[in-house]
């Protein structure tokens, strides 16, 4: 009987409950998800500090006349540039979803355009 004793091993295996493991899983996420969490809020102050925040004398308005679009606005006021980045400038400027403008909309321009 001693030697049955003698060859069994000397360390036992952990087993886990159900209870145990979600105890387990809840200790690793808790670190991860507060560590995402504080990613998340940094990340955000970084978005914001990037943002275009144009003062009163930074951009003029312009009044969108029947027939106008922002490709003729945009040769208008800059003959000499290419028209597709005054056009994207003025869209980035106004937060537009689109390119499109109708009669009567109120735009806002970069200043240096206006001149």
């Amino acid at each position: 009987m001693t030697t049955a004793l003698m060859s069994m091993p000397s360390h036992t295996r952990l087993r886990l409950t159900a209870r145990g493991r979600r105890v387990v899983v809840s200790l690793v996420s808790l670190p991860l998800a507060a560590a995402a969490f504080v990613g998340v809020l940094a990340s955000g102050e970084a978005l914001a500090s990037r943002s275009v925040s144009a003062s009163a004398d930074e951009f003029t308005t312009v009044l969108v006349e029947p027939g106008d679009t922002l490709w003729s606005i945009a040769l208008e006021l800059a003959p000499t540039s290419d028209p597709r980045d005054v056009v994207d400038e003025i869209v980035r400027l106004n937060a537009l979803g689109s390119s499109s403008v109708v009669a009567g909309q109120s735009i806002a321009i970069p200043a240096d355009l206006a001149s």
